[in-house]
């Protein structure tokens, strides 16, 4: 056997009568299509459910699988300890998973358990569950900061696991969408939640995984929501099948987005491969940026990658623009890699004798030297993109008054610390948030009395 059906659904403790006293009812049709795809899900009598769920223990760099043989909690946490959640854990599958995730070099296993208790995003879509079936076993996996393809390549070991063990398999994944909806929701309103969620929901209303796999991570980002990636794993389970999809409903009157979705299996498609039809597009969309990159970007680009395969600072190329090697500038070099920062250095004023040799110097700075990240490895170097960043010279303002979120980087400056922080940065949509950076980074505290600077740049991409 292997993945007979997979189910998208949120965890809002509201939506439990003992915890929403009534609210619950402004939630009606996500209730009645949750009981559905439950109802749906206990009737291919499962085995194990294997359930992702963004609540439980979770590692920039690791997928979480909770280890021993049983495990409970209950909505104490939410005012209602009545309701509680028992589950056996299949040994076996973790056991066997684990295995796979090995052999296949996924970083995964059940080390570092810090919370055996059952989280919430796992004891709703299971309470649910329970309603109409309670013979099942399960795993229980938590997220992780790796990219897309780390998350899909784990769904299709969950699937190898459930092949090799003959187990009738639901994969449920568990996952809110937009926090960011309204005003008045818990984060507020940013126009990327209502965005986001329609991407999401018409990509899950599909079976377009390969929309999901691609999704912007800005976009993610900006609109705070928490069930993506649980999202990647499932697609990753169905890898090649072929399958019936609905979007069964989706609602967001609390300013969260909630969307339900089945899938069910009805033979294989060699069509779904949906994971290798991610790296071709992502070698595509890589090699198109470094075919647009200009000379500023080729620099950065050359310089690291001579240092990290040489360890050696190159030379400048010949036939570099005036603007490069007569121009002295300020300049910031910025990596990305999987749509995540992967370092970022610079000067706000000129320290070296031509903006071509700052860019340069602090190429290698952003891939070595930045103390967030280590240092970048030579297998790395196809899979960044490169920013530079021109700044003007600083000039200080009297108040946050004068800054602009979106035209103007800030420097912030109390007793020889400083913080800096450019401009127009995803998910840096307000001053306030701008500011509070750039102290945070500088070690300055929200009340200490600071000189302000503001500044321009122009990027190159």
């Amino acid at each position: 056997m292997s993945i007979v059906a997979a189910f998208a659904v949120p965890h809002p403790p509201i939506i439990l009568p003992e915890v929403g006293h009534g609210e619950e009812q402004k939630i009606g049709k996500t209730i009645e299509a949750y009981r559905l795809a439950m109802q749906r899900a206990a009737a291919f009598h499962p085995d194990t459910i294997v359930l992702s769920s963004p609540h439980a223990t979770l590692y920039s760099d690791y997928f979480h699988i909770s280890p021993g043989r049983q495990a409970a909690g209950s909505f104490k946490a939410f005012q209602a300890p009545q309701v509680e959640v028992q589950v056996n854990y299949d040994t076996d599958f973790v056991a066997e998973l684990s295995k796979q995730c090995a052999d296949a070099e996924l970083p995964a296993g059940t080390l570092g358990e810090r919370e055996p208790l059952l989280d919430h995003a796992t004891m709703i879509p299971l309470h649910f569950l329970n309603a109409y079936q309670k013979e099942y076993k399960l795993v229980r996996i938590g997220l992780s900061g790796l990219p897309p393809l780390a998350h899909y390549h784990l769904g299709q070991c969950i699937a190898a696991t459930a092949a090799r063990l003959n187990r009738r398999v639901v994969y449920i994944a568990s996952g809110d969408l937009s926090h960011k909806l309204k005003e008045d929701g818990p984060y507020g309103f940013a126009p990327a939640g209502p965005e986001f969620d329609r991407q999401c929901t018409a990509a899950l209303g599909t079976g377009d995984f390969l929309s999901l796999l691609q999704i912007d991570p800005a976009l993610a980002e900006n609109a705070a929501e928490c069930g993506l990636r649980s999202f990647w794993i499932m697609a990753g389970a169905l890898d090649r099948q072929a399958l019936q999809c609905e979007l069964l409903s989706y609602e967001g009157p609390f300013g969260v987005g909630y969307g339900v979705a089945s899938f069910v299996t009805v033979g294989t498609d060699a069509s779904r491969a949906i994971g290798e039809q991610f790296v071709q597009g992502e070698q595509q969309r890589l090699q198109a940026l470094r075919n647009g990159e200009d000379a500023f970007v080729q620099l950065a680009r050359h310089s690291l990658e001579t240092y990290v395969k040489t360890g050696a600072y190159a030379a400048l190329p010949p036939d570099l623009p005036a603007a490069l090697t007569k121009e002295k500038a300020g300049a910031f070099v910025s990596l990305h890699k999987d749509g995540q920062l992967r370092g970022c250095i610079g000067t706000i004023l000129p320290a070296q004798r031509s903006l071509a040799e700052e860019i340069l110097y602090n190429a290698v700075s952003a891939a070595v030297h930045d103390p967030r990240f280590e240092p970048v490895r030579p297998e790395e170097l196809e899979s960044l993109v490169y920013s530079v960043d021109v700044l003007t010279e600083p000039k200080p303002i009297d108040s946050e008054k004068q800054l602009n979120v979106k035209r103007y980087g800030v420097i912030v400056e109390a007793g020889g610390r400083r913080g800096v922080l450019l401009p127009d940065l995803p998910g840096v949509d307000t001053v306030d948030e701008q500011v509070s950076i750039a102290r945070r980074k500088g070690g300055i505290r929200t009340a200490e009395p600071a000189q302000l600077w503001r500044f321009e740049v122009v990027r190159h991409h």
